[in-house]
């Protein structure tokens, strides 16, 4: 018995690295950062979840089914990570630094999406930008371009 358990947690984990090594690794790299946004103040709201999936069909050319997926999918991932260096690190071998930039306004995003941004996930954003090497004027810059717009 414990021998299948181990073997199913192996299939597990091989699992888990074979997506995140695939060829939709950045959208899931990328969709685990705004889930890890919206589960950083314990409060999921339906606004922040509504707009990952907006974001996702926004960034990636996604239908709304696809980015629903990749949300189900990047979900799992989240319950099992221990850090954010395996997601920030992919971003950081594939993404310039407009690409970055343009991640943590998405993260912004999401942070904002019910109205207020709590103090926990601006520092989870914060560790994210540290992880994605963007100085901290960038970090400030995405910040004020997703809050000083106004919503329409």
């Amino acid at each position: 018995m414990l021998t299948k358990l181990r073997a199913f947690i192996q299939a597990l984990n091989q699992a888990d690295n074979n997506a995140l090594h695939s060829d939709n690794s950045l959208q899931i790299a990328c969709a685990v950062l705004l889930i890890e946004v919206m589960r950083a103040d314990d409060q999921f709201e339906a606004s922040e979840q509504k707009a990952i999936v907006t974001l996702l069909q926004q960034q990636f050319k996604l239908s709304i089914n696809e980015a629903n997926e990749l949300l189900a999918s990047a979900t799992l991932f989240t319950e099992q990570a221990t850090d954010f260096y395996q997601f920030t690190s992919k971003l950081n071998q594939h993404y310039s630094i407009e690409e970055k930039i343009k991640m943590v306004e998405m993260l912004w995003h999401v942070a904002n999406a019910d109205g207020k941004i709590a103090a926990v996930e601006q520092h989870t954003i914060r560790k994210i930008a540290d992880l994605l090497n963007l100085r901290h004027h960038e970090y400030l810059k995405s910040k004020l371009n997703v809050i000083d717009k106004p919503t329409t």
